[in-house]
Formats: structure tokens, sequence, C-alpha cells
């Protein structure tokens, strides 16, 4: 009896396996769970917010992101020409909104000499959303007065 048929069933499963964790894992999965000052985890506010997406609270946003946040608020300066421009969501991950509804807004990644990837979008009724992976997945941001 051959063990060749074994060793192409065995190596088979495992491509199987493999790809299977690889897909289950992608960077588009939610964030672990906060951790409070007593190390217990903080369950997020919603699992979803009013958009479906995910949630954030802006209080766990990096700090760039923050920053940008206020400066959203204040009405800038921004530091990027291209910051408070039209957000057209080719990618049609946002609720669909006509066009001009959304802006962006870059948040500065430490080390990147370009734009790099990390995004805030606002909607003009209010709502915010966080990108860090330059549109691919959002996340909406829920603030205090949300």
């Amino acid at each position: 009896m051959s063990l060749r048929p074994s060793r192409m069933l065995l190596a088979l499963v495992l491509c199987v396996l493999l790809a299977g964790c690889s897909s289950s894992s992608g960077g588009a999965g939610p964030a672990a769970p906060a951790r409070t000052a007593t190390g217990a985890t903080a369950e997020a506010v919603a699992p979803t917010g009013t958009s479906g997406l995910p949630t954030v609270r802006a209080a766990d946003l990096p700090p760039e992101a923050r920053k940008t946040l206020d400066l959203i608020a204040r009405g800038g300066p921004y530091p990027y020409a291209k910051d408070g421009a039209v957000f057209s969501d080719f990618e049609r991950i946002l609720p669909r909104e006509p066009r001009g509804y959304y802006r962006e807004y870059t948040v500065r990644t430490p080390g990147e000499r370009d734009r790099g990837a990390r995004r805030i979008v606002a909607g003009r009724g209010g709502e915010i959303y966080w990108t860090d992976d330059h549109y691919e997945t959002f996340r909406e941001v829920i603030t205090d007065e949300n």
C-alpha cells in the first residue's frame, strides 16, 4: 500500500486549515477589548453603531486622531491641503449618502513622511468614522455627544 495518497490528503487538509485561520484573523476583525485601570477588560460601547459598522470610542483613538477631531470641531486650520476635501466612498463601506456629504481629514502617522493611511471621515449630519488602513475598513466613532 502506498503512502502517497495519505500524504496528499494530509497536505490538502493542512492547506485548508491554514487558509481558514488566515482569513478569519484578517485585519478587519474587532480590536481586543481595552484594559481598565484595574486590569479588567472593558467592553465596547456597542458592537455596532447606528451605521451598522463596528464602533470605537473617541477616547480610545490614537492621540493624533483625537487632535484631528479637535481641529474638525474648531474648523481648522488643517495641516494638510487635502483636509476637508470631499470623500466619495468609492469602497461603498459607509452609509450611502449623496456626493459631497462626507469630508475626509488626515490623521498624522508618526514616522510617515507622507499623509499615511489614517483618516477621519465626517458626515454632514455629525457622524464620524475612523480608518487606519486607507479606507479598507471603517469604525464609527462614538463621542460623548452620541
